[in-house]
C-alpha cells in the first residue's frame, strides 16, 4: 500500500506528520473503523432517507416535516457517533474503535436528538427548495435565486461543521456553542467556507448521479467528506478550543497512543 499510503506513519520520536502523509496515514489506519461506522451511521438516516423519498414522490410538505422530525431522532445519534470516532482518529485516541463507539452512544445519544431534528429539518428544507426550483418548477430560476439558495446552504452548512464538533468534544449550553460558531466562522471565514463548498459539491455530485452513486455509499457515502472536512479543519478548531489540551486535561485516558491506537485496550 506503499503507493497511497504512508509508509512510515509515525516519527521515532512519537510527533505527527504533517500535510499529506498525515491524511494518508491517519486514512491506512482507519479505513476500516471508518468504513464500518459509516454503514452503522447509514442505518440510522434510513427511517429520514424512507420518509424523504416518500415525501418527494407524493409532493408533500407536511410529510417532508414529519420525515425531518421523526428522521433527525435516529440520525442525530448517528452523526454523533460517526463524528466521536472521527475526533477521537485526528488526534490518536487509543481504544478498540466499536467498543468506544458503543459506550459514547450509550451515555450521550439522548444529547444528540434535538440537533438530529433541526439538523434534518434544515436539510430536509433544502432537498424540496432545490427539487422545487430545478426539477418541479416549469421555468429555470434566476440566477439571483441560485446564489440565494447556494448561499443559504453554505451557511448552514459552514454552522453544523463547527456545532457537531463542539457537542462530541464539550458539555456546554446551546448558547454557547452558538455564539462559538458564530466567532469561528467570522475568525476563520475562508477555511470554513471552503470545507463547506467541499461537502456541498461532494454530495451535489452524490445527487447528480443517483442512483448510480448509491453503489459508493456503503464504502465511502456518510464518512469520508465528514472526515476530509474536519481533517483539513482540524488545526483551527484545535487552535480555537485548545481541543486536545482540554482532553488531555479531563480524559487523560484518550491521550494519543503512537503505538495502534485502536488495538491499545481501555484500562
Amino acid at each position: 500500500m506503499g503507493m497511497f499510503f504512508a509508509e512510515d506513519p509515525v516519527h521515532s520520536d512519537g510527533g505527527r506528520l504533517t500535510g499529506f502523509d498525515r491524511y494518508r496515514e491517519v486514512l491506512e489506519r482507519d479505513f476500516i473503523p471508518f468504513m464500518l461506522c459509516g454503514l452503522v451511521t447509514l442505518v440510522f438516516f434510513l427511517p429520514f432517507a424512507l420518509g424523504m423519498v416518500y415525501a418527494v414522490l407524493s409532493t408533500s410538505v407536511m410529510m417532508m416535516f414529519v420525515a425531518s422530525i421523526v428522521g433527525g431522532l435516529f440520525a442525530g445519534p448517528g452523526i454523533y457517533g460517526m463524528y466521536d470516532l472521527l475526533f477521537r482518529s485526528l488526534r490518536d485516541a487509543p481504544g478498540k474503535w466499536w467498543k468506544i463507539y458503543r459506550k459514547a452512544m450509550a451515555e450521550n445519544w439522548k444529547s444528540a436528538l434535538l440537533p438530529g431534528v433541526v439538523f434534518c429539518l434544515f436539510l430536509g428544507i433544502i432537498i424540496f427548495a432545490g427539487l422545487l426550483m430545478f426539477w418541479w418548477a416549469e421555468t429555470l430560476p434566476s440566477w439571483g435565486t441560485i446564489a440565494v439558495y447556494v448561499v443559504s446552504v453554505l451557511i448552514v452548512t459552514m454552522f453544523f461543521a463547527v456545532y457537531w464538533p463542539q457537542l462530541v468534544l464539550f458539555q456546554q449550553s446551546n448558547f454557547l456553542r452558538f455564539k462559538n460558531c458564530l466567532l469561528f466562522c467570522i475568525k476563520y471565514f475562508w477555511h470554513t467556507l471552503g470545507v463547506s463548498a467541499i461537502e456541498v459539491v461532494y454530495w451535489a455530485v452524490i445527487a447528480l448521479f443517483l442512483p448510480w452513486s448509491m453503489l459508493v455509499m456503503p464504502i465511502i457515502g456518510l464518512w469520508f467528506v465528514l472526515f476530509l472536512a474536519n481533517f483539513l479543519l482540524y488545526n483551527d478548531l484545535n487552535q480555537a478550543f485548545q481541543l486536545e489540551e482540554e482532553i488531555k486535561e479531563h480524559f487523560p485516558e484518550q491521550a494519543p497512543c503512537y503505538d495502534d491506537p485502536w488495538e491499545v485496550e481501555e484500562e
